[in-house]
């Protein structure tokens, strides 16, 4: 049997989606909706206004409001995203996160600007210092065109409030140095849920998924039989999903529209995206389509 990690997070964090009414405002009540499907499908954690949550065309003001929302919707820990690429706006950003109730903030490594490694180190102290609550350090290099280092990792897991790093590097061996670092002093947890099952043996805590919108519960019982002992069956569920997992992060497009086609396959509509992204193609919802199917998720 393998232990499962402690997380005050649990094992299945979901990067919500920002529900739209037609008009493109946000649709705080499908939000609600939307929350409470996922924590009925065994989401432990809620992350609002990340990547899948179209941060970079939601407002301050509606990411505050979307906390609140969502924080009466559902009893479980809500983590805001404040990562940008100005670090005083991101300082600024968790000071009021954390006045309008946040439990923990998401911050990405600035994009665009590519700041040193030790950049990194003093953007994300300052925010650390910023305020009292957890802090998860979110590395995405496919996206943000710069690599947090294991050992900048690492010297940031010294801070007290700096709690958890979400790995997106899709690096084996970057996963496995951020571990000899870091030891216990700060959680690995899955950015990619096709990562999720090959991370876990390095005591990965669970993941920050997208597939759990529409098959939450597989995920966790992917999880679970690896923590019970039973491998057989964790990786039966992983393969299963692969297909998923692939159709949900196609090279044609970007997240969250390809996991807005497949709510709307499962006959919960979040609604349409801002610009500059745009709907899944027929192609795009006919391969969702297949490889949910096949998965048992239609």
């Amino acid at each position: 049997m393998n232990t499962q990690p402690h997380s005050p997070f649990g094992s299945l964090a979901t990067a919500m989606v920002t529900p739209f009414n037609a008009d493109l405002s946000i649709d705080y009540a499908r939000a609600r909706e939307l929350a409470q499907r996922l924590v009925a499908h065994e989401t432990t954690t809620i992350v609002i206004a990340g990547t899948t949550g179209e941060s970079p065309t939601v407002s301050s003001d509606e990411k505050l409001q979307l906390l609140r929302e969502v924080k009466s919707a559902v009893d479980v820990p809500i983590i805001l995203n404040v990562g940008s690429n100005n670090t005083q706006a991101s300082m600024d950003a968790a000071h009021e996160a954390e006045n309008a109730g946040a439990d923990a903030l998401l911050a990405v490594v600035p994009y665009y600007n590519r700041p040193s490694q030790e950049g990194l180190f003093q953007h994300f102290a300052a925010i650390a210092n910023a305020v009292k609550i957890p802090i998860i350090l979110y590395n995405l290099p496919g996206r943000t065109s710069r690599n947090m280092e294991p050992q900048t990792v690492a010297r940031l897991g010294e801070i007290d409030n700096i709690v958890a790093v979400k790995e997106s590097s899709g690096d084996s061996m970057q996963w496995s140095r951020t571990k000899m670092l870091c030891g216990d002093n700060l959680q690995l947890m899955s950015g990619n849920d096709g990562d999720t099952l090959p991370m876990l043996p390095l005591g990965a805590t669970g993941v920050t998924s997208v597939i759990s919108h529409i098959a939450g519960r597989e995920m966790k019982q992917m999880m679970n039989a690896y923590w019970n002992g039973d491998g057989k069956t964790a990786l039966g569920i992983h393969l299963r999903l692969l297909p998923v997992f692939d159709a949900l992060f196609p090279a044609t497009t970007s997240s969250p529209t390809p996991i807005k086609a497949a709510l709307r396959l499962q006959s919960f509509d979040c609604g349409g995206l801002r610009l500059p992204l745009v709907e899944a193609t027929e192609t795009e919802v006919e391969n969702l389509r297949v490889a949910m199917t096949n998965a048992g998720l239609l």
